[in-house]
């Protein structure tokens, strides 16, 4: 492999006597989640154009065995303007009689308990169906023979980011993958106007409140610093003639609207032009700058390539995105041929973000299918990323961020729990509501009294003597829980399927030593050190009782997971 400094930052494609295995490990890391030796010499076989294009050309693989998400049925047209908050709903249901398509009780106790449960069980279930969701999508990162389409999906939803902890909404969140899965090579200024007039993010980033003669700022400036151009490009007089070309834009549930009473048709100042600009004008002169390439091609390449580029670079890359106008798939494959993606400074350099660790994982053991045990939301939210809850607008941080010495660790754990899956204690997390609703729940069970249920450990029953309730929300809780768990779809919840022994046995070893090295080129893109893998060697051999892998055969396969675990606990195995 060439690692000139004549490569760094050469979009010059590499010749086919330059292609080979380890480049096509490569490709395959980055433009999808890695593979098996197997799935990497099958691209080793093509040519560099033929392989790159098996990945880029994805829309003429086809992918009906991929299932389709499966709802649980929580959603009623009831839940279609729900309240901000309980008391909004508490406040509604007083004041009409009703709220969520649920009357207020015409007499007896707690006569807005009804509505007060109603509200919380949405909350309930639409959080316990976006982890559903989230499953969903990883399971299909794991069986896609389409992988960059999966890998390109999560780049924007890192970009585009939005929160179910404010939608609020799973089925607004669905619909926003979908939108970002069919954009995912396509054209960038379809996917803006796409994103712009998506429910998730016109509710996500305040749309309802960006009117005539009082504008809301919120997705004018987001539109310019985080979605096309970044920090630095643009003024505050940009930001505010942005959001009154973007007002009167809504949603009805899940359709883009445009109120014309709220719209502003005054002639706005935009980034050195003038009109009666509408929003789509404001994204079409956004897309007229050439900061914008620069700062979308940038940002692609940090995600797929490596984080430091120059800014003379960073340009040419922008330059090579709109020369294609904004077409992804090309200047995709002009990456991923160039020398520059195939250099030392490129290989071996990006740490995985923990869904590419946990997806990564289960696709070079071979797996087809995603794995309930571990849980993968308690895996991920361990590990810093939980799909469909970005922490902010700007998404995640990436790189040197998903590392610490705990979050080591914790990467750690997760290879002992894919190795060694603790199925015996394993309860699903989706059926644990939390301690309070637990305690409440015993109480009721147990007969005691609702509003005596409620009370705080340790506060006598007596206390709630004359306690006049309209409504008790940890009641509701416990009720909205109940009700959500019930219609609640499982999720599979089997450990993984692989037998390493077969892995070493196939790959014809017959030692120690030699499966240690099949492990090492099933599990690692970056070598280890030879002391490391000397000491790996070691303690299979002790393990075994032999360097003979053929009087242990009986016996293998937990030694060899012990090794795996080792291997995949290692700085190395978060390299991609």
């Amino acid at each position: 492999m060439s690692t000139g400094s004549s490569t760094i930052e050469n979009l010059s494609p590499i010749s086919a006597s330059e292609w080979s295995y380890e480049r096509a490990a490569h490709l395959l890391e980055r433009a999808g989640f890695g593979g098996t030796p197997k799935d990497i010499e099958r691209l080793a076989r093509l040519s560099p154009d033929e392989a790159v294009a098996s990945l880029v050309d994805y829309k003429q693989i086809d992918t009906s065995h991929l299932p389709a998400f499966e709802e649980s049925g929580f959603w009623e047209p009831s839940f279609k303007d729900f309240p901000v908050s309980r008391p909004a709903a508490t406040e509604l249901a007083e004041r009409t009689g009703e709220a969520m398509g649920v009357r207020v009780k015409p007499a007896g106790d707690r006569p807005l308990q009804p509505v007060t449960n109603r509200f919380f069980y949405w909350l309930r279930a639409t959080v316990l169906e976006t982890r559903r969701l989230a499953f969903w999508w990883l399971d299909r990162m794991v069986r896609t023979n389409r992988p960059l389409e999966e890998k390109m999906t999560l780049f924007w939803h890192g970009h585009f980011a939005t929160s179910e902890e404010k939608l609020r909404d799973y089925r607004k969140i669905e619909l926003q993958l979908k939108a970002l899965r069919e954009g995912a090579t396509g054209n960038f200024g379809d996917l803006l106007v796409a994103i712009a007039k998506d429910p998730a993010m016109l509710v996500f980033l305040d749309a309802a409140q960006n009117v005539k003669g009082a504008p809301n700022e919120n997705f004018g400036r987001e539109v310019m610093e985080l979605f096309t151009m970044g920090v630095g490009n643009y003024s505050e007089d940009d930001i505010r003639e942005a959001a009154r070309a973007f007002t009167g834009w809504g949603n009805d549930d899940l359709t883009f609207i445009v109120d014309p009473d709220k719209h502003d048709t005054g002639i706005k100042r935009f980034l050195g032009h003038e009109g009666n600009f509408a929003g789509e004008d404001i994204l079409r002169i956004i897309l007229e700058q050439k900061q914008t390439a620069t700062y979308i091609a940038s940002k692609l390449y940090r995600f797929l390539v490596r984080d430091q580029i120059s800014p003379d670079f960073a340009e040419k890359l922008g330059n090579l995105l709109r020369d294609n106008g904004y077409e992804i798939a090309p200047f995709l494959r002009t990456i991923f041929l160039s020398e520059d993606f195939y250099s030392e400074a490129s290989v071996g350099t990006h740490i995985k973000s923990p869904t590419e660790l946990l997806v990564s994982t289960y696709r070079k053991l071979g797996l087809h299918v995603l794995p309930g045990i571990p849980d993968p939301h308690t895996v991920c939210k361990t590990l810093g990323q939980i799909l469909l809850y970005p922490p902010t607008v700007a998404g995640w941080g990436e790189g040197r961020s998903w590392i610490t010495p705990g979050l080591l660790f914790e990467r750690a754990n997760f290879a002992r729990e894919v190795m060694f899956p603790n199925i015996i204690e394993f309860r699903d997390p989706n059926h644990n509501p939390g301690g309070e609703v637990r305690r409440v729940n015993r109480n009721i069970i147990a007969g005691m009294e609702i509003t005596a249920a409620t009370l705080e450990d340790g506060a006598a029953p007596s206390n709630t003597a004359g306690i006049q309730e309209t409504f008790n929300t940890r009641y509701a809780s416990l009720i909205g829980y109940s009700e959500a768990l019930r219609k609640l779809k499982p999720l599979p919840r089997a450990a993984a399927q692989f037998n390493l022994t077969d892995v070493v046995t196939e790959a014809g070893a017959t030692t120690t030593a030699e499966a240690v090295d099949v492990l090492l080129r099933q599990l690692l893109r970056v070598p280890l050190a030879p002391p490391a893998r000397e000491a790996l060697v070691k303690t299979l051999t002790e393990q075994l009782g032999t360097a003979e892998l053929a009087p242990a055969e009986t016996y293998l396969e937990h030694p060899l997971r012990s090794v795996a675990h080792l291997i995949m606990s290692s700085p190395q195995f978060q390299l991609a």
